[in-house]
């Protein structure tokens, strides 16, 4: 399987902006900027795509390890947030809410823990992950 993306950037870093589309077309000359990486301006970034793969993927994975281990999964809700540092990029932080029925806590923190280390877009990272799951069940 392959994906599919094109970014198109016009001008210098600061007073240029550029546009994102996938092949599935979800982004569509979504716009992306200098402000809207670096600063609180309108559109998105890598950072923001980079933490909505994460957690997207990381939230599949785990549906699927919980199924897998005969629990129903009523809910999974995951955040993920990218930390830029000086230039690069340092840290992943997925926080997973999950209702689970009739999981106990260590068993949803081992197969979470799973999820979250085998889950393709974090073993496409080299930076840290780090995971705080709760069952809200």
């Amino acid at each position: 399987m392959k994906r599919k993306a094109q970014a198109v950037w016009n001008g210098s870093i600061k007073e240029g902006k550029g546009h994102l589309t996938t092949a599935s077309t979800v982004l569509d000359k979504t716009q992306y900027s200098f402000n809207s990486r670096f600063a609180e301006g309108k559109g998105t970034n890598p950072e923001e795509l980079l933490a909505a793969a994460h957690a997207g993927c990381f939230t599949m994975k785990l549906s699927l390890d919980l199924t897998d281990a005969g629990y129903e999964v009523k809910e999974l809700r995951t955040s993920s947030t990218v930390t830029l540092d000086d230039g690069k990029i340092s840290k992943s932080l997925l926080q997973l809410e999950a209702d689970v029925p009739g999981i106990s806590d260590e068993e949803f923190q081992k197969i979470a823990k799973n999820a979250e280390e085998t889950c393709p877009v974090s073993q496409a990272f080299s930076f840290e992950i780090a995971l705080e799951a709760k069952l809200v069940s």
